[in-house]
């Protein structure tokens, strides 16, 4: 199950409405004190990947990592997009003291 959050819709609506819509991946990034977190970057889907539709939007994600984490959530935070999974992948946004408050 693949869900893209209203708040994030309407940030990638902001985002592309004077750019060229482009497909959207989901990879692991290496992380700091937290471990590795899931993020986005834009690039081409590849045989290796399983696209997700969100319409007009299109991600993709590697099937092994699509695997692991399960179900995706994409989401837009004080920080920027979130994405949550049903495995989740690292220690989390507040693991180090930060968090949106601070």
């Amino acid at each position: 199950m693949f869900t893209l959050t209203d708040d994030a819709r309407k940030s990638l609506d902001a985002h592309f409405q004077d750019r060229e819509l482009a497909s959207i991946r989901i990879y692991l990034a290496p992380g700091g004190c937290s471990g590795p977190r899931l993020a986005l970057a834009m690039d081409e889907p590849s045989d290796e990947d399983t696209v997700l539709a969100a319409d007009p939007y299109s991600f993709c994600i590697n099937k092994d990592l699509l695997d692991k984490t399960g179900a995706l959530t994409v989401d837009i935070h004080c920080h920027g997009f979130v994405i949550e999974s049903e495995n989740p992948m690292g220690g989390g946004c507040g693991s180090c003291g930060g968090g949106c408050g601070s």
